[in-house]
């Protein structure tokens, strides 16, 4: 009898190992799965907006599909979506874009990773703010980069100064996220020029999430692009265009790493998806529609706010922008898993654990989005309340 080979022993890699889970998607499951036994859900734990793309969109889709085949476009993406991307900075902010700068990405998600090869080296350090969103962190881990965490609460409106990037010198990148995830809080203008201004000086690359831009509540969103001619701006149909699934979003590039991503974006992913691209030209033109969606989150906003005043939630992150409210609970729990599951457990609200954007201190702290139907975030908060007092 013949002996066998033993057999080879294959393990993941380290640096995937390495990645921290996305707790918001755990708990995506767990409602769904509650949905799924015919029990009540209230949807207040994801940023994806409860409508889908705008009318516009749609329909330049179905034009589309009826004449061509959508077949690759150009690496960068279509001409014509990248001159109207131009025109919106343009007509938005007062800046001047060059639409050969702008490259679109299958999603915001697709243009951190691009950004991120074509701008650090392994074993970069590179700053971030926390709370934050995680994929940040997680994506930077798994290139190799070292993640610097300013911790920033209350004091700090949750955005970083110069100040915190002087305390943690020396570092290769920042990433700047006005409006935030998970807080909604926005940076001022004169707070952007500074650290715009600070990070060219300096060499570091700033890296600026704007996907919530279009989302804010009295402030106005300024963009780094006005006062930094080497920072990267990412941004995506999936937030104020109400296109999550659509999976585009663009980046505008300085000069100096144009064709890097080019040929990044080339190899990788070979074009952003045609059809997405056709109804992200659509929803340019659906300012009216979106406004209309805007001034929803508006009113569910308000609702959420006075509901956490009711149950005793009085400190939370000021709700400038996006779609969030970040609060603090720790006169509730400690653990903010475990309260989230309890709560969808005994009320079908499903909301997102404070540790998913925060390590350390995310145990006291819980996201509400408020971007669903009125209806939906009413009930959802109705349930809170009403679970709180029986606490």
């Amino acid at each position: 009898m013949l002996a066998t080979p033993e057999q080879p022993i294959f393990h993941p890699s380290q640096r995937g190992e390495a990645v921290g889970p996305f707790l918001v998607m755990d708990v995506v499951r767990a409602a769904l799965a509650r949905a799924a036994q015919g029990l009540p859900v209230y949807h207040m734990e994801i940023g994806q907006p409860g409508t889908g793309a705008p009318r516009k969109a749609q329909e330049a889709v179905a034009a589309a599909m009826a004449q061509t085949s959508l077949g690759y476009t150009p690496s960068f993406g279509r001409d014509d979506l990248r001159a109207g991307l131009a025109q919106l900075y343009a007509n938005r902010y007062g800046a001047s874009v060059d639409p050969q700068n702008i490259a679109i990405v299958a999603g915001s998600s697709a243009g951190f990773n691009l950004a991120f090869i074509a701008a650090f080296e392994a074993g970069d350090r590179v700053a971030l703010a926390t709370p934050c969103y995680p994929a940040y962190r997680n994506i930077l881990g798994a290139m190799g980069l070292e993640v610097v965490e300013i911790p920033v609460g209350p004091e700090d409106r949750f955005q970083p100064s110069v100040e915190h990037l002087e305390a943690v010198a020396p570092i290769e990148g920042l990433i700047l996220a006005s409006p935030s995830n998970p807080t909604g809080t926005m940076v001022t203008a004169e707070t952007m020029e500074a650290l715009a201004s600070y990070c060219h000086a300096k060499g570091i690359r700033l890296i600026s999430d704007e996907i919530y831009h279009g989302l804010s509540y009295g402030q106005r969103e300024v963009t780094a692009l006005t006062y930094s001619p080497s920072a990267i701006v990412v941004n995506s149909f999936s937030k104020y265009y109400s296109m999550t699934g659509w999976r585009v979003g663009w980046l505008v590039l300085p000069d100096d790493l144009r064709r890097t991503v080019d040929r990044l974006q080339a190899n990788m992913f070979i074009c952003a998806p045609h059809v997405a691209q056709v109804a992200a030209l659509g929803a340019l033109d659906a300012t009216d529609e979106l406004e209309a969606l805007k001034h929803t989150y508006a009113k569910n906003r308000d609702l959420v706010l006075s509901m956490l005043q009711a149950a005793g939630v009085t400190t939370m992150a000021p709700p400038d922008g996006a779609f969030y409210i970040y609060a603090d609970v720790g006169h509730l729990t400690q653990d903010s898993p475990a309260f989230c599951a309890r709560l969808l457990d005994d009320t079908g609200l499903a909301i997102t654990p404070g540790v998913d954007f925060d390590l350390q201190r995310g145990g006291r702290f819980v996201r509400f989005s408020f971007c669903g139907s009125a209806e939906e975030v009413e009930r959802g908060c109705d349930a809170f309340l009403n679970w709180v007092r029986r606490r």
